[in-house]
């Protein structure tokens, strides 16, 4: 396993350090030291954890170039420290990482006595030529990522000492305790999408911005997850989150001000890894437009793959991490993991995250077609308001002529108790029974149920209001008759 410089090689020291507090399913302290040196001293820094020892196996493939200015200026020298739980000691090794991995032999350095005490952890030392500034930002950037994962049983500090340098301060770049809201009974996935909210709530620094993110009432998520078991020896897991933000007036430093694309943020094996092809040609391969998206292109960034998407609202924006993992790595060695990627699998959980989220937050993510059949759907009702109006206003015309009809049929009818019964229904008395008055009524009852029907809520069940009240419940009947099989004039 090759490294390109001391600050990949750090990296990496972190990320076997943190696998094995994963390991241990134990409360655990990772600590990264930064010891600022004379100017005769190169600096130093210092990886521990507790919760679980190392093998020395573990760093026996580390391989440093061979050529370059870190093969000219680095000594290649590493010492390591740990021990386990039931150990009475512990051990010390130094190893030159500029030997040939093949013949290379770790010299074995006097123990120190544990007096009793039991207690586990690795301790990993080496000297570098970098800047420790330039360490420190790197570092800090390393685990802002890392907290994505949100490891419940993790505390995480970054320090710089410059005991031994005059005039010189420690400094707590980075400080994650214990997170009392972390379960351990969660899964990762839960962890994740959890991770992933925090991340977006505080623009991916270490401070939250209250202006455009209150609280996480304001974010939607969805996960998934799929898994390969097609090997004994080897467990694939591939885990998505997605989260949406919309942000209405972002602030000046705001880092999403004025952009719409999404961040894809990657990890492997429980650390921040670069791009893998895999990886682009899976977010390539998701059909977008099943969500309402469309895609322009996808961008390798090293550190994450960035997704540019045609017509999307710069107040929208879309968050995506995705972690690869061996299911064997709480229980194989930290450094000797060699998970790959499965783009199948990359493309299949980053669409279960999307369904997911689609299940969730209805009416958000639509598919195009969805889309074009609301706009659709819109117009047609439209359309219908705007004949019904008509239908109505021609109705209100003819209303005299029908009420005039209406009151023909009452007021000439031989049937003298259906007469009466018809006027009083009307609220009219035997002496009001002129034409005129009776039409008038008639007319009046018309126009005052269409304007009430024209007024109630489109797509209620109910039906127009009774034109008469009584024991006659003469009625307008619309098209919920035919529905059920009904002639409306049997009614």
């Amino acid at each position: 396993m090759e490294f390109a410089s001391l600050q990949d090689l750090c990296l990496l020291l972190i990320s076997s350090a943190i696998r094995r507090c994963i390991c241990s399913e134990r409360l655990c302290r990772l600590s990264v030291l930064l010891q600022r040196s004379p100017a005769s001293d190169p600096p130093l820094v210092r990886i521990s954890n507790t919760g679980l020892g190392s093998c020395i196996e573990e760093f026996q493939n580390l391989k440093c170039p061979v050529e370059g200015i870190l093969a000219e200026t680095w000594n290649g020298i590493v010492y390591v420290r740990t021990t386990n739980i039931c150990d009475k000691e512990i051990s010390c090794y130094q190893l030159n990482l500029k030997e040939n991995v093949t013949t290379r032999k770790p010299i074995l350095l006097p123990s120190n006595i544990k007096h009793g005490v039991k207690f586990s952890g690795t301790e990993v030392c080496l000297s570098v030529s970098e800047s420790i500034d330039v360490l420190l930002e790197e570092f800090n950037c390393f685990f802002q990522k890392i907290l994505v994962l949100k490891v419940p049983n993790i505390a995480m500090e970054v320090m710089a000492d410059g005991q031994d340098v005059p005039g010189s301060r420690n400094d707590a770049v980075f400080l994650e305790k214990f997170s009392p809201s972390s379960s351990f009974a969660a899964s990762t996935l839960d962890h994740l999408k959890f991770g992933l909210e925090s991340y977006v709530l505080r623009h991916g620094s270490s401070l939250a911005c209250d202006s455009c993110f209150p609280n996480r009432d304001n974010l939607r998520s969805g996960g998934g997850m799929v898994c390969e078991d097609k090997h004994k020896t080897t467990k694939l897991v591939v885990e998505a989150a997605v989260v949406t933000t919309e942000i209405s007036n972002p602030t000046n430093n705001c880092f999403r001000a004025g952009c719409s694309n999404t961040k894809v943020l990657c990890f492997k094996d429980f650390a921040p890894c670069s791009i893998s092809e895999a990886l682009l040609k899976a977010l390539t391969g998701i059909d977008w437009k099943r969500y309402g998206l469309a895609l322009e292109c996808a961008i390798d960034q090293r550190s994450h793959a960035l997704l540019k998407w045609e017509h999307m609202p710069l107040s929208f924006h879309i968050h995506i991490v995705v972690h690869c993992y061996d299911k064997h790595v709480f229980e194989a060695m930290p450094l000797l993991q060699k998970t790959r990627f499965d783009k199948k699998l990359i493309r299949k959980a980053v669409k279960l995250a999307l369904d997911d989220f689609k299940n969730k937050h209805a009416g958000v993510l639509l598919s195009a077609d969805t889309l074009k059949v609301s706009a659709c759907s819109r117009r047609n009702q439209e359309q219908l308001l705007k004949l019904a109006s008509i239908f109505h206003l021609q109705i209100s015309k003819f209303a005299p002529d029908l009420a005039k009809s209406i009151a023909g049929l009452v007021l000439y009818s031989s049937d003298m108790d259906f007469k009466e019964e018809c006027l009083a229904i009307l609220g009219l008395q035997p002496h009001q029974s002129e034409g005129e008055i009776v039409g008038e009524n008639i007319k009046n009852k018309i126009i005052s149920a269409i304007e009430v029907n024209d007024r109630r809520q489109q797509g209620t069940k109910e039906v127009a209001p009774l034109l008469f009240e009584g024991r006659h419940e003469l009625q307008f009947v619309d098209d919920e008759c035919d529905e059920d099989g009904l002639d409306p004039m049997d009614l």
